[in-house]
């Protein structure tokens, strides 16, 4: 029998593991809409490997399916960015490049410490590697194709940049303050701004000026404060289990 978790890696698992969970669902709304096939295909993909991640994490935490679809709104602590709604085509893919390099970055530190969460992150980050490369590949298509796509691209890099901040205030649990390997935030966000910036530039895209955070308090989405689109999409993501408490399928 696995050991119970420390409050402080709870809080960890919880955090991460709302991030895979509300991406995915996010991704997910592309189903039936996607421009191409092939990109219905993919995001339903990443999606997959998200709520994969998702259903490890929660359930070191607690019940999954009661983590997922009982908790209120404030109770999730998840990222800001990652429940902002889809948007455009433009603005999923920012929000992707965004999240994915993060992630790739932290699972990378994560893998080579004495954390809970190392095996996770060993396995996790192939796949995050993939959702990188896969934002990349877009953002560069977008930004250096016509003008239409440039414009758009554009309007997704710069909507979406003030919620990066929130990604790099240290996440209880994973800070080493419980005598565990910590994460170097300092280096994970110079790391990110370093790739993020280049592939921006590449793209014939302009790197965003203004700060990392906007109206919303850095670190806002990890104590339980949610941009309003939020409330919307965990209604719809949880009616089916609340309206059928109990139920097997």
């Amino acid at each position: 029998m696995t050991a119970p978790l420390t409050p402080t890696a709870t809080a960890s698992a919880l955090a991460l593991g709302d991030d895979a969970l509300v991406l995915s669902h996010r991704l997910g709304e592309w189903a039936g809409h996607a421009p191409v096939l092939e990109e219905e295909v993919a995001l339903a993909n990443i999606a997959l490997d998200l709520l994969g991640q998702a259903r490890v994490l929660l359930s070191l935490a607690g019940d999954e399916d009661e983590l997922a679809y009982l908790r209120e709104e404030r109770a999730f602590r998840n990222l800001q960015l990652v429940e902002q709604p889809n948007g455009d085509f433009a603005h999923t893919i920012a929000r992707q490049l965004y999240f994915s390099t993060y992630q790739t970055l932290l699972y990378g530190q994560l893998a080579s410490t004495d954390s809970t969460f190392a095996p996770l992150a060993a396995k996790a980050v192939k796949e995050v590697a993939y959702h990188q490369d896969h934002a990349e590949q877009w953002t560069l298509r977008l930004g250096d194709g016509t003008a239409e796509s440039h414009e758009r691209m554009e309007r997704g890099i710069d909507a979406l940049w003030r919620f990066t901040g929130e990604m790099f205030q240290p996440v209880e649990g994973l800070d080493g303050t419980d005598g565990s390997q910590g994460i170097d935030w300092q280096a994970l966000h110079e790391s990110w701004t370093a790739s993020v910036t280049a592939v921006i530039e590449k793209a014939t895209l302009t790197v965003p000026s203004g700060p990392q955070e906007g109206a919303w308090a850095a670190g806002a989405g990890r104590q339980g404060l949610h941009t309003e689109s939020f409330g919307r999409m965990l209604a719809e993501m949880q009616h089916l289990h609340r309206s059928h408490p109990g139920a097997s399928w």
